[in-house]
C-alpha cells in the first residue's frame, strides 16, 4: 500500500512522545512482547507465569497455547500489549513434527497422503489437547521433509486453532496403519520465527545485566515495542492533536490526518500511529481513504482499542469541547 499525504507540513514535537525503539525498558515492560522459545515439559500457561515473574511485571499472556511435549515459538505479550492477544491468537503458525508409523513407511504413499491433507481441511482435536474440543474446517499446507524407516518429518502451515495431533491420526487412516506424533516444534507465529525466540534462561540473563549491572543491551534485544505487532495493518499517521484526542476516548475526524494509506474501503481495519510511528489505536475506517482527501472534516474511523497513554500528547482543546472536534 502507498501513503496518501493530506499534511505535508505536519510536525511533531520533540517534547512528547518518542520513537518506539527510543523508549526506556520500563515503558517497554508496560507495552511490548517477548518470543520465548517453549521447552517441552510445561504448558503455555506455566512458561508464561515464569517469564512474568523473571520480568517482574503484573500482567503477562501468550498469543497461543502449545501441549506440553510442544517446543517452540511463544509469543508473551505485556501490560497494555495484551489487548492484542486475539490478533496474535488468529496468526497462522508453521509446525515441523516427528511422525511414527506401526511399521515403515512407503515414502512415496505417505508423500501423496500428505500432499492430500493440503487445502481447506476439517480438523477435530484429540481428546488430550490442551484446548476446548470443536469441529473446524481450516486451511492447511502440508510438506513431506524426511522418511526414515518408521519415522517421518513433516511441515505444516495452517491457520490458528488447527489440530497436529489430528494430522498425524488423518494421515494413518489415509495410509492404512497408525500413526502417532512423536515431537511437535512451533517455528514461527505470524511474522514471528524461530530465530528470534529466546529460552528462559536468556530472558533472565537480560533481565539480571540491566538490574544489576546497568547494561541494556541484551534487554533490549529482547523485548520488542508493541508496534511490532501490527505491521500488517494499513496505517493513518495522525498529528499529536489528534492522538492526544482519540487517546482520550475521541473518534478520528479529518482535520487530525497527516497521512493515510491507499485503497481503505469502509469497515477495513487500520492502525493509527503518532508521526513517530507510536501505535496510537486500532480503528475501524467509516469511509474510503480516496474520499478522504476530498473531506474537510467528518469522521474517518472509531477507535476499537486504545494504546497510547493519554498524558503522552497535551491536550489542544478547552475544558468545555469535546476532543472529537479535532
Amino acid at each position: 500500500m502507498q501513503l496518501i499525504i493530506l499534511d505535508a507540513d505536519a510536525k511533531t514535537s520533540p517534547a512528547h512522545g518518542c520513537i518506539p525503539s527510543e523508549r526506556s525498558i520500563e515503558q517497554l515492560l508496560e507495552g511490548g512482547m517477548v518470543v520465548i522459545d517453549k521447552p517441552a515439559g510445561p504448558n503455555s500457561h506455566q512458561v508464561s507465569a515464569w517469564a512474568r515473574d523473571i520480568l517482574g511485571v503484573e500482567k503477562l499472556g501468550h498469543g497461543g497455547t502449545l501441549d506440553p511435549f510442544a517446543t517452540g515459538v511463544l509469543v508473551l505479550l505485556a501490560g497494555r500489549s495484551m489487548r492484542l492477544t486475539k490478533k496474535v491468537l488468529s496468526h497462522d503458525k508453521t509446525y515441523v513434527g516427528v511422525i511414527r508409523g506401526s511399521r515403515n513407511f512407503d515414502a512415496e504413499v505417505l508423500g501423496r497422503a500428505v500432499t492430500q491433507l493440503s487445502g481447506q481441511v476439517y480438523n477435530v482435536p484429540p481428546e488430550i489437547s490442551a484446548v476446548k474440543i470443536q469441529v473446524r474446517s481450516r486451511q492447511m499446507q502440508t510438506r513431506l521433509i524426511e522418511v526414515d524407516g518408521r519415522d517421518a518429518a513433516i511441515e505444516v502451515t495452517c491457520e490458528a486453532g488447527t489440530y497436529i495431533r489430528t494430522f498425524a491420526r488423518d494421515l494413518g487412516l489415509l495410509i492404512g496403519h497408525p500413526v502417532e506424533l512423536k515431537e511437535l516444534r512451533r517455528t514461527q507465529s505470524g511474522r514471528f520465527k524461530e530465530p528470534q525466540s529466546i529460552t528462559l534462561q536468556d530472558l533472565k540473563d537480560a533481565i539480571w545485566l540491566w538490574q544489576e549491572k546497568g547494561e541494556e543491551v541484551a534487554i533490549r534485544r529482547i523485548l520488542t515495542p508493541i508496534e511490532s505487532l501490527v505491521q500488517d495493518l494499513p496505517k493513518i499517521v495522525v498529528k499529536d492533536g489528534a492522538a492526544a484526542a482519540i487517546a482520550h476516548g475521541a473518534p478520528l475526524m479529518r482535520p487530525g490526518i497527516a497521512s493515510i494509506s491507499d485503497n481503505l474501503e469502509r469497515g477495513d481495519k487500520v492502525r493509527l500511529v503518532t508521526l513517530k510511528e507510536e501505535l496510537v489505536a486500532l480503528a475501524t475506517m467509516h469511509t474510503r481513504s480516496e474520499m478522504v482527501a476530498e473531506m474537510k472534516e467528518g469522521e474517518i474511523a472509531r477507535p476499537d482499542a486504545v494504546f497510547l497513554p493519554p498524558e503522552t500528547y497535551p491536550r489542544t482543546w478547552k475544558k468545555n469541547d469535546s476532543p472529537a472536534d479535532l
